[in-house]
């Protein structure tokens, strides 16, 4: 039975537990455990064999289960598609997925009305019409129009995700209050500090060979940083770093960031997929600070 008071070693049950929250990096379940509203001692039960990370605890009134890799998996969609066969193998009584972490983002200021997303903002993917939430890019068929990839979605995860966006169509404040009680946690390598708005640079795209230009964009007020965008994510095993490729689906399919787990996870278990923009989709990478904006963008994405 979940409690939060006990002998460590106690043994949980998971029929108690309805949600499990996938944070795969070591970084972002230590983000996941600071969000807990309470940590519940004990461990669940495991096979011989079984190598994956559970932890237990409650938020917004329901208990939780942190899943993430052990310490030195690599990810991609192949690493992320055996942890979700495990959370099936033990949680079969789970009813809803979230798979949280980091992606690049993908703005279009030529789009009316722009999609300015910038470091910070959370992307949560979406479907649009008939485009599906998740764009698999290098998984698909050739047809007679070229390349079609294939697209997950599930019922479940769209009609809960599409409530929330109804019940808060400007949530940019509620952001604050979270970071404020994780600003100053501390991790493996630092603390979750915002690293500032001065690294936020954005360049345009042109070729792998001649990067682009950084654009102007105005400066958001501090109690107004993060905004939460709705719409397709691109995810593969490998990171996409043909410009030309990325510019293809940000334009056919609508894909508002890239990420590389969730396409592992939508055929095995249904979750919605939550990501914090760290780095921009350019064909300039932003390289400087990138490990900082991880850090920073991980508290700001609590999915209650």
């Amino acid at each position: 039975m979940a409690a939060s008071q006990g002998d460590p070693a106690a043994i949980l049950d998971p029929k108690d537990y309805a949600v499990v929250w996938i944070a795969p990096l070591e970084i972002e379940a230590k983000a996941a455990l600071y969000m807990l509203d309470e940590q519940h001692q004990g461990r669940f039960a495991v096979d011989h064999g079984d190598e994956y990370v559970f932890h237990a605890g409650s938020m917004c009134g329901h208990n939780v289960v942190i899943a993430t890799f052990p310490a030195g998996q690599e990810y991609g969609t192949g690493s992320a598609a055996a942890l979700a066969s495990q959370i099936l193998k033990c949680f079969p009584h789970h009813w809803f997925g979230l798979l949280v972490g980091v992606a690049a983002g993908l703005p279009d200021l030529s789009c009316s009305p722009p999609r300015d997303i910038r470091l910070g903002d959370v992307l949560v993917s979406l479907p649009e019409g008939e485009r599906a939430g998740i764009i698999a890019y290098e998984l698909g068929k050739e047809t007679d129009d070229g390349f079609q990839p294939l697209r997950y979605g599930h019922p479940l995860v769209r009609s809960a995700i599409g409530r929330i966006k109804l019940q808060a169509p400007n949530d940019a404040a509620i952001f604050l209050p979270y970071y404020e009680t994780i600003r100053n946690k501390e991790h493996a390598t630092g603390t979750f500090a915002d690293p500032g708005q001065d690294r936020d640079r954005f360049y345009s795209t042109t070729t792998e060979n001649r990067p682009g230009v950084a654009l102007e964009r105005a400066r958001r007020p501090n109690t107004a940083r993060t905004r939460v965008r709705y719409g397709p994510i691109g995810s593969g095993e490998k990171l996409l770093k043909n410009a030309q490729r990325r510019n293809e689906l940000r334009d056919e399919y609508g894909v508002i960031g890239l990420e590389m787990e969730a396409a592992g996870t939508m055929n095995r278990i249904p979750v919605g997929v939550i990501r914090g923009c760290a780095t921009m989709a350019t064909s300039r990478k932003i390289r400087s600070g990138n490990r900082t904006r991880r850090r920073w963008r991980l508290p700001m994405r609590k999915p209650c």
